[in-house]
């Protein structure tokens, strides 16, 4: 699996936008932007990109959820390559396939879990390679430094099962991944998130 960030555009406030592409560009590889921001130049880097011969483009855009600096370049996106739009929400305009938490979906040259993560937007999700130990996390608060946030039940939750997976690498939506000690960091995380509950 190849992961490129074809954000650059400073100028321009904007999410991380992930390119997955397949270790060898495989015919059978999906090549997937999760998020898509709303920096127009994210375009000009994916016809640049080496996606495979005989292969589109962008087949496949996942978001993590449907805010405006991380979805805002879809119609765009849609336009120029045609892929497959898959996200949790029922209501954003070109999703071809809502998807469900617990499922699983081809990534690249990889299987990814969708895992509903609630409270940054009622439509947040994360994605987890398991082969890879990869999570695509979007703006869903995995990492917390210190006690006194709020949090619901259904992160709780959900930051439980993250802290029972194997993670090597956490792809955040905006600044640069965390590429170490990041199980360590998800069970602390989840420690200041069932204290902040007891609390309540």
């Amino acid at each position: 699996m190849k992961i490129l960030n074809l954000k650059s555009n400073n100028d321009i406030y904007s999410s991380n936008v992930h390119f997955v592409l397949g270790s060898s560009n495989a015919i059978d590889d999906v090549n997937t932007l999760v998020d898509v921001g709303r920096d127009p130049s994210v375009i000009e880097k994916i016809d640049k990109a080496s996606t495979g011969v005989g292969k589109h483009r962008v087949e496949q855009v996942v978001l993590t959820h449907s805010h405006y600096d991380h979805a805002s370049l879809l119609p765009q996106i849609i336009e120029a390559y045609s892929p497959k739009v898959c996200a949790y929400s029922t209501s954003l305009e070109g999703v071809g396939r809502v998807l469900r938490d617990g499922e699983t979906l081809k990534i690249g040259d990889e299987a990814f879990e969708v895992i509903y993560t609630p409270g940054h937007s009622t439509d947040s999700i994360c994605l987890y390679c398991r082969s890879e130990g990869v999570l695509f996390a979007g703006d869903s608060p995995v990492i917390i430094a210190s006690f006194g946030g709020t949090y619901e039940d259904g992160f709780a939750k959900a930051m439980a099962r993250l802290a029972r997976k194997n993670i090597k690498a956490i792809y955040f939506g905006h600044g640069d991944p965390l590429l170490d000690d990041c199980n360590t960091r998800i069970r602390y995380s989840l420690e200041m998130v069932e204290k902040s509950l007891k609390s309540c």
